[in-house]
């Protein structure tokens, strides 16, 4: 278990800034950093076994037939990227105390920022397609929060929209792929996929799989041709922005590609995409980077680069390629986060990150003009610093294997230069900001930041150069990554002369060429400018507005803002549709044959019949069709009793009962007579097709209950009482085997019941004093039959409810009847005494009932976790005491008192809500008596 606390404790983490942002900066960011330095810690305890060569898993059934376990492994990759993503994340925490105002919402900045470390632990430790696309979504979830952190900023706002828009539906894609690549399979477990790479290959449905998975990853790392939203993803503060171009986000679609390089890569199909898209991200971003005047605009683009390179590098997918991308993104994870923590501290204490106002920074921060110098040109790949090693590997890739048949010269020429603008623009950013002479100051003085907030820099330009000058100390770490990769190891050994030959010709071409390219910097801006100014954010927003337009155009011939429009159309086509399907049956009859018929079921027709004709019938006089809508409920509820099914015409009756009160309290606002509006050629039309569709609905039914079919029931039959513990099967189903319907269903409930509560809450309606006739409505408001039976009534119900409850689980029963029955009398209540009345005496609110009823079913199903049984599994076993004899006990109780709890507070936050809404209409020259008093006024005695 200890891997799921790896991967939960920094979800767990989440609140921790959340209950600790009270107690002051310091407290909130100490504690944050707790839960994560603890799952660091138990990673760092699992070397010993991975060194070893195990793959350490973790697995607890969730959903199973959906093939979702909540699984996670550990293996090399992970432990890379874990390592970037916790150990960069604490160093991030640490420079965010300092860069943040302490007037920023510091409690809101953090729960987010651990939440998105939790979103990419889970990536890169699950080993379930499905779960791993869970937490793909949550990292674009919670990088919007991030990045429109500032949401008084319109760029904020609108960076956050763009990366959204664009990794949400590259994630619908993702999904796409994931559920093709887990059926191609047969799997959606990690180690089935991975080992299944030959007959995916194979597979026929191989080429829309690939695309599909790679614009899930193209669209994450910000691949052409959707990089346009990652540099307005800059409008995040900069922590933000160092956490997610380094470590984190943007390493998901590269991580995807890792992983699933053994079973998706291997392919012509695969080496020709990704490279080129690869290559063409790279030289885009370098570009860019190289004319852009805005610090972080600098390293956005250029992380854009780098992305590309290493993508550049999955594509060619040879075993020493696979090697240089994962080391390349140790390198760039180091060199990019202490770029842009140095970015944040020249802005910080110089107010600007505009190169045009920074210049001869060197002399009032020496410190950040080394550290700076130093992470540029790691990120350059200048020698005996780390970016050297593996952009000279990279090099060595493109030279040695050859993608493009018969151009094998291209991937070589192009990746010279990238790397001669990767030189060029590293040089402008270091020179135009600490040596270059600004052409004007900064808004303020500059000076070096508090030492700690520049710590975080120093320990990762350290990094830099110690891998530069001592590779061999990354060996151990990569080796396990490229065998979790590779599925094998691979002996290699990193070095930093590898004697003079090409790559190292392309080194020397890229680092001359690019001083000359900076040099020549003002030709290159000169001609950048020549092809106009585009700007991504309001080309995408524009693109947005000219589809909604474009779609308000579409919908408006359609729609024509008719619901009996919309009602004709769906009920035409149904008609359409299932007449088709009786068209081509050859008899309506099947083997079975007609059920005996007697008088009790003809007479429970007949009432069906005439209720539901004369609901369409008086649908004009609001309180009549009420009255008859309430006689198709009863004969229904009959017709369940009738045909033996008494768990539901005890659900059925409690629903109308319910139904008719809430109706009746909506329908009092209203007139209580509407006027003829539909001609009568409208409606012989609805006439005509309304019964052409019941005539078809009929025969349907018909067809089908004359027929042999094989039903589900029989499975739930024999295994309610050995399964659930219950001869009650349909409570059985409803709180073990369909038990996460259940769960979904209350959780829904609750929620209406809040929603309602909100809308409800100090709305005030006047109240008629008359009925539309202009009859006066009767001065006694709660008259005293009605009184002295609820309070009769009340502890009976009450006293009913707890014996259905009881009963349940083996007899007709359970809590949603129960809860149903419990609210039924207590409203019963308030229309006898009035809701200020019956709120003296029931002085608690109905929420935390609701909530409190939802919470014990999930804590019921999560109990489950503890015993090593999936979600929701229910136990029972049979006890005696003396005198009481023989009985049995069930987990599934406890969530039946769930549910219970939750209907009793839902009904009751809704009715009892509903009813206080009046604020009595006294019309002029009425005596006082005439209106009745509102429930909130009336001032009745206990």
């Amino acid at each position: 278990m200890t891997l799921m606390w790896i991967a939960l404790l920094p979800l767990a983490g989440m609140l921790v800034p959340m209950v600790t942002a009270g107690r002051g900066r310091r407290a909130c960011s100490l504690a944050t950093a707790v839960l994560p330095a603890l799952a660091l810690l138990l990673m760092l305890a699992q070397l010993p076994a991975l060194s070893a060569g195990e793959a350490l898993r973790v697995s607890v059934t969730w959903i199973p037939s959906l093939g979702l376990d909540l699984a996670f492994r550990l293996d090399g990759l992970s432990l890379l990227f874990n390592l970037l993503i916790m150990g960069i994340g604490l160093l991030i925490l640490l420079y965010a105390h300092y860069y943040l105002s302490p007037e920023e919402p510091y409690g809101r900045f953090y729960a987010y920022l651990i939440l998105f470390m939790a979103s990419m632990v889970g990536i890169v430790m699950a080993d379930n397609l499905i779960l791993l696309w869970l937490y793909w979504e949550l990292t674009s979830l919670s990088s919007f929060l991030l990045i429109g952190f500032w949401s008084h900023r319109s760029d904020a706002r609108k960076g956050a929209r763009m990366a959204l828009t664009v990794t949400g539906a590259g994630g619908l894609a993702l999904l796409a792929g994931l559920l093709l690549l887990g059926d191609m399979v047969g799997s959606y477990a990690m180690d089935d996929v991975l080992a299944g790479g030959e007959a995916i290959l194979a597979d026929p449905r191989y080429p829309i799989m690939l695309a599909l998975v790679l614009l899930g990853a193209f669209t994450k790392s910000a691949q052409f041709p959707f990089q346009f939203w990652l540099p307005h993803a800059m409008a995040a503060p900069t922590p933000v922005s160092a956490y997610l171009h380094s470590a984190t986000m943007v390493k998901a679609g590269i991580f995807l590609m890792a992983r699933l390089h053994p079973a998706i890569a291997g392919s012509d199909l695969w080496s020709a995409v990704v490279s080129l898209v690869g290559m063409a991200t790279m030289l885009y971003g370098a570009w860019f980077a190289l004319v852009k005047t805005d610090l972080k605009g600098i390293l956005a683009f250029s992380t854009v680069s780098h992305l590309g390179l290493i993508t550049v590098l999955l594509g060619i997918g040879s075993p020493m390629a696979v090697l240089a991308a994962l080391f390349h993104i140790l390198n760039h994870a180091t060199f990019k986060a202490a770029l842009f923590m140095s970015a944040g501290i020249i802005d910080h204490e110089t107010g600007t990150r505009e190169l045009g106002r920074l210049g001869g920074l060197k002399r009032a921060m020496p410190v950040t003009a080394l550290l700076t110098s130093v992470a540029g040109a790691a990120m350059a790949g200048v020698p005996l610093l780390n970016g050297f090693i593996s952009k000279e590997m990279f090099f060595t890739e493109t030279v040695e294997t050859p993608v493009l048949a018969g151009l094998s010269w291209v991937l070589p020429v192009l990746a010279t230069i990238g790397g001669i603008l990767s030189v060029a623009y590293s040089l402008r950013l270091v020179h135009a900001v600490f040596f270059k002479p600004a052409k004007q100051g900064p808004p303020k003085a500059p000076h070096e930041p508090p030492w700690l907030m520049r710590a975080p820099v120093e320990l990762l330009v350290a990094l830099c150069v110690i891998v530069g000058l001592a590779p061999v100390l990354a060996e151990g770490l990569l080796g396990l990554a490229v065998e979790a990769v590779l599925g094998e190891p691979l002996a290699f050994h990193l070095a930093i002369w590898h004697g003079l030959n090409l790559p190292l010709a392309m080194s020397a071409i890229a680092i001359i060429a690019g001083v000359a390219a900076y040099w020549r910097h003002a030709d290159l801006r000169h001609f950048h400018r020549g092809f106009g100014p585009v700007d991504a954010r309001l080309v995408f927003e524009a693109a947005l507005q000219r589809l909604g337009r474009w779609s308000e155009r579409s919908l408006g011939r359609f729609d024509g803002g008719s619901l009996q429009r919309y009602m004709t159309w769906l009920l035409f086509a149904s008609l359409l549709m299932g007449g088709l399907g009786l068209a081509r049956m050859s008899g309506l009859t099947g083997a079975l044959g007609n059920q005996p018929v007697d008088g009790v079921v003809l007479l429970g027709a007949a009432l069906l019949v005439f209720g539901g004709i004369a609901t369409a019938v008086t649908h004009r006089f609001r309180l009549i069709s009420l009255i008859m809508l309430s006689v198709v409920g009863l004969v229904v509820s009959l017709t369940f009793a009738r045909f033996s099914a008494p768990d539901l015409a005890l659900t059925q009756l409690s629903v109308e009962v319910v139904t008719m009160i809430l109706l009746m309290l909506a329908l009092f606002f209203l007139p209580q007579k509407t006027p003829t509006e539909s001609s009568n050629r409208r409606n012989l039309r609805d006439v005509v097709l309304a019964g052409a569709l019941g005539l078809v609905v009929a025969s349907l039914n018909y067809a089908v209950l004359t027929r042999d079919t094989t039903p589900i029931s029989g499975f739930f039959l024999e295994n309610s009482v050995p399964g659930g513990g219950g001869h009650n099967v349909v409570n059985v189903i409803l709180v073990d085997f369909r038990g996460f319907d259940t769960l979904g269903e209350i959780t829904v409930l609750a929620l209406a019941g809040l929603a309602i509560f909100k809308l409800l809450n100090r709305l005030r309606v006047f109240m008629p004093h008359s009925d539309g006739e202009g009859r006066v409505w009767s001065p006694d408001r709660y008259p005293a039959i009605l009184t002295s039976i609820s309070m009769a009534l009340l502890p009976l119900a009450l006293l009913v409810s707890a014996f259905i409850f009881l009963r349940g689980h083996n007899e007709p029963g359970g809590g949603f009847i129960a809860g149903l029955v419990t609210a039924v009398a207590l409203i019963l209540l308030y229309m006898a005494r009035g809701v200020e009345w019956a709120q003296q005496r029931l002085d608690f609110p109905y929420q935390p009932v609701a909530v409190a009823g939802v919470g014990i079913a999930t804590l019921t199903g999560l109990g489950s976790w503890l015993f090593g049984y999936p979600f929701l599994t229910s136990s029972f076993g049979y006890f005696s005491l003396p005198l009481v004899g023989k009985f049995e006990l069930a987990t599934a109780m406890l969530f039946d008192l769930g549910v219970y709890l939750a209907v009793v507070g839902a009904t009751l936050m809704i009715l009892a809500n509903l009813g206080k809404v009046t604020t009595p209409h006294r019309p002029a020259k009425e005596p006082s008596t005439a209106s009745a008093p509102s429930p909130d006024s009336s001032k009745e005695s206990s």
